[in-house]
């Protein structure tokens, strides 16, 4: 198997996803007011099954409204999984043509990638991309193989569904779902697929998201999903070198070429080694 190390970069960057019921068209009008990178109209959790016939329609609408008004917002719906007895009508039914993408969530194999390309053809809406979600113990460990589809273009670690599917308990730390977090990102790095951060379900908490979200930086995440508009700012400025790592990087940079220009494969710099790992991690930094 050929390992890609090239992210796929023909969709904007997306610091921040934030979600809204697809059954609240109100809910879903405002998506754009706190600046995200993306918004989600959910017909999977958010959604309860006797609404969910309803919320396709909405979905499909309000969509298509959000992209006229806000042509460089990218919008996604979030189908229910392969396999239910709502994803055909989802399909059919839920995904305007304005849309960037589609989310099909709990997707645990190439076979289930295949069936989601399928549908989306038959509909007519095979230009959309593939954002998957791996949230499922078999999904993480699948998630090589379902990252690695050709179809697929971004991803997303569920941290909650996973640890419900592990019958584990959520902690404060995260330790419970570090490695499966870990493992994912992997798998995407490795596929060259984006790869979006668990939910902080304590919207409140912005002591929290940030902490969160810098592991999920740290571990090599692009970006992070979002539940309420208050975490969308903290997202985007997570997800996003501060000036201080720019100044750095360029000085660490300016050190490293003068040492190249010397013929020298290492140099000091502020009391540490640094070599062309280092001098590429810089550059990537600048690039963002």
């Amino acid at each position: 198997m050929t390992t890609n190390l090239t992210i796929k970069n023909t969709l904007p960057r997306l610091r921040s996803l934030l979600f809204a019921p697809a059954s609240r068209p109100d809910m879903c009008a405002k998506l754009p007011r706190s600046g995200p990178d993306g918004v989600v109209l959910d017909l999977e959790d958010a959604v309860a099954p006797a609404a969910k016939a309803e919320a396709r329609r909405q979905a499909a609408s309000t969509a298509a409204e959000l992209r006229r008004q806000h042509a460089d917002l990218a919008v996604f719906v979030r189908v229910n999984p392969p396999g239910t007895e709502w994803f055909a009508a989802d399909i059919a039914q839920s995904l305007a043509a304005e849309l960037i993408g589609v989310v099909v969530p709990k997707l645990e194999g190439r076979t289930q990638v295949d069936r989601v390309h399928e549908a989306l053809s038959e509909a007519d809406r095979g230009h959309l991309r593939l954002l998957a979600g791996i949230e499922t113990a078999t999904g993480v460990a699948r998630a090589a193989e379902v990252l690695e589809h050709p179809r697929v273009d971004l991803a997303y670690f569920g941290a909650e569904d996973f640890i419900t599917d592990m019958s584990g308990v959520r902690t404060d730390d995260g330790l419970e779902v570090l490695y499966a977090r870990s493992q994912v990102a992997l798998a995407a790095r490795l596929a060259g697929v984006p790869v979006l951060d668990q939910v902080v379900t304590a919207f409140g908490d912005e002591e929290r998201f940030l902490a969160d979200a810098a592991v999920g930086r740290s571990i090599g995440y692009s970006g992070k999903l979002c539940i309420h508009p208050a975490q969308v700012p903290l997202a985007n400025r997570c997800f996003s070198p501060s000036p201080e790592e720019r100044e750095r990087a360029r000085a660490l940079l300016a050190v490293w070429d003068e040492a190249q220009a010397r013929g020298e494969a290492s140099v000091a710099y502020e009391g540490q080694m640094i070599d062309e790992p280092l001098a590429r991690r810089a550059r990537a930094l600048l690039d963002e």
